[in-house]
């Protein structure tokens, strides 16, 4: 009797498929578990304790937030209250943000939510693409607090005449057609100023997520968010 192939072995085939489909579902339960640990929100606790996540928590805005080339990754990296001798955040160095560096976890957490809720109910992401969702009619919102262009030389700084990054950023929300930036201006859409405190705060927060360097070459485009 000649001898069976093993490929033409029906009981091989389904004994592969059974150790394949168990091998699948369990790296599947633990890319799950991972990603879970990954996009988990961190604590003002983990900031005090110079902890690194890839979300912070919400008092990172109590923090000074750079963009900085991490030459081991290979791209930009958020870096969170100044450097350390590694390059890394060493979350340290405070920023006023309305005016206040000691926003509680409580209070920070609020104005986030609205942030969320307001980017939600003004549909920010039927033109605009946050972390990676969204549309391509307007620019990337990801990083958006990084563009030089609301910082204290920036020109739409200048053009809403205030004097820190965070006002400049709500007055343009609340106020976008007196501040014509591109050709695809921003409709009014009625943002109220507890609105646009709340999506600064957002947006702010958003640029210190670790996102792999996206949007890549970010930090090396001047005005990249505005479009210029």
């Amino acid at each position: 009797m000649a001898n069976k192939s093993v490929w033409s072995d029906n009981r091989f085939w389904q004994r592969t498929a059974t150790w394949v489909t168990g091998f699948a579902a369990v790296l599947l339960i633990w890319l799950t578990f991972d990603t879970s640990a990954q996009i988990s929100m961190g604590t003002d606790e983990d900031l005090k304790q110079g902890v690194t996540k890839r979300v912070p928590g919400p008092t990172v805005i109590n923090y000074k937030i750079e963009y900085l080339m991490d030459a081991k990754r290979g791209h930009e990296v958020p870096v969170i209250g100044g450097k350390n001798a590694e390059g890394r955040s060493a979350f340290q160095e405070k920023e006023k943000f309305f005016g206040r560096d000691d926003w509680t976890e409580e209070e920070a957490g609020a104005l986030l939510h609205l942030g969320k809720l307001g980017s939600q109910a003004k549909n920010c992401m039927n033109c605009h693409t946050l972390l990676g969702n969204g549309a391509y009619y307007a620019p990337d919102l990801t990083k958006a607090w990084l563009d030089p262009a609301w910082g204290p030389e920036g020109s739409l700084q200048a053009m809403t005449g205030k004097n820190t990054k965070e006002e400049a950023m709500a007055e343009f929300l609340q106020h976008p057609s007196q501040y014509p930036t591109h050709e695809r201006m921003m409709p009014n859409l009625g943002i109220t100023a507890d609105e646009a405190k709340g999506l600064v705060a957002f947006l702010k927060h958003m640029s210190s997520i670790d996102t792999n360097g996206f949007p890549r070459n970010f930090g090396k485009i001047q005005g990249a968010v505005h479009g210029k």
